[in-house]
């Protein structure tokens, strides 16, 4: 079922995938379209990973933690685990170089923050981005049942009430948006997954950033400053500041050469449309 379908939308259809469900949505929370079945439930894999930071947002802001408290393993802090660069490793809760020297991105991190989270407020990982997040943006699809890196369960829906407030914020001071969209510790180099090595790999708080990284999974016409994360299940979210949008898409067949190359030709498209 489509929404005001802006046309590019439809090209989910020729993705080699069973199913595919994909939406558009401004600053103001209009949703200029979507495409597929907007309700239905996907596993995010790692588009998990920015709604986990939005969490950790609001307790910062709450007076939970600070972004600049120890977390994580010797030397690191809430803002290291954030933008990848604690040292720890993917997959593993070991730590293989010095906080802040690499961008190695890591699930373990993540992992780590959601138990200093749950630590500092007392409720658990999962709860609390439901009473932060999920129940103040209606997002009531979305689940998270595992880790704060990659299990999230939620629909194109949900992910655009998301990415209205991302780009319009109501549960944030705007200047702290600000600061998770900017590059924390400019200059590290490290590998984005499925892309190899990046130099910079300039990542924010929770959001990776565009800038002029290449290859990349957004398109050749989106703007540096364009923000969000990809996941392995099939899925992204980005946020693109220049152009006023965003954009959801969610799948159910696991990234693969398959997206590296249709999803940068899907966004150029949709950017192609709204700016037409």
């Amino acid at each position: 079922m489509s929404l005001n379908s802006l046309t590019s939308l439809a090209s989910v259809e020729k993705w080699p995938v069973p199913t595919a469900a994909a939406g558009v949505v401004r600053a103001d929370g209009a949703v200029l379209g979507t495409h597929g079945p907007a309700g239905h439930r996907f596993p995010l894999a790692s588009v998990t990973k920015p709604l986990a930071a939005y969490a950790a947002l609001v307790a910062y802001e709450e007076g939970a933690i600070e972004l600049d408290e120890p977390a994580g393993p010797p030397g690191s802090t809430v803002r290291h685990l954030l933008a990848h660069t604690s040292g720890l490793a993917f997959d593993e809760h070991r730590v293989t170089a010095p906080a802040g020297e690499r961008r190695l991105y890591s699930n373990a991190g993540f992992e780590q923050l959601g138990d200093h989270i749950a630590k500092a407020t007392d409720i658990p990982f999962a709860e609390y981005l439901r009473q932060a997040v999920l129940e103040p943006l209606g997002m009531t699809s979305t689940t998270l049942a595992g880790s704060p890196a990659k299990d999230g369960v939620s629909t194109v829906s949900d992910l655009l009430r998301f990415a209205a407030e991302v780009q319009a914020p109501r549960l944030l001071d705007a200047r702290t948006v600000a600061e998770a969209m900017s590059v924390q510790f400019p200059g590290t180099k490290g590998v984005l997954p499925g892309y190899g090595h990046q130099s910079p790999n300039d990542w924010g708080l929770g959001f990776e950033i565009r800038n002029a990284k290449s290859p990349h999974w957004t398109g050749g016409s989106s703007s540096p400053r364009t923000f969000g994360h990809f996941g392995q299940s099939g899925t992204f979210l980005w946020i693109d500041p220049d152009a006023g949008v965003a954009c959801a898409a969610l799948t159910d067949r696991a990234f693969g050469p398959w997206a590296i190359e249709a999803w940068p030709v899907f966004t150029d498209a949709v950017l192609g449309e709204l700016r037409g």
